[in-house]
């Protein structure tokens, strides 16, 4: 993941291979767009996430983010996507 000041991005070469290791055919390809899209549905996923953390974090009255805060989460943020 390359992070340019605040902003999240996902290397395209990465989503690609995290996309063709799911494939059950070699000949099953994926597509510039569909590369792009899963990229840009990972970062609002993991923008989700971090507000999410951060509120549960802020809750606890914690100064910094842990795990745990993920976790707590986590449950919620997939029913949610």
């Amino acid at each position: 993941m390359a992070n340019a000041g605040n902003e999240i991005a996902f290397k395209k070469e990465t989503v690609a291979k995290l996309l063709t290791r799911s494939f059950k055919e070699d000949r099953t390809k994926v597509s510039s767009d569909a590369v792009i899209l899963v990229a840009e549905m990972l970062k609002v996923f993991v923008e989700e996430a971090t507000r999410r953390a951060v509120k549960q974090a802020n809750s606890e009255d914690c100064d910094t983010i842990d795990i745990e805060h993920f976790e707590k989460i986590l449950p919620q943020l997939l029913l949610d996507f």
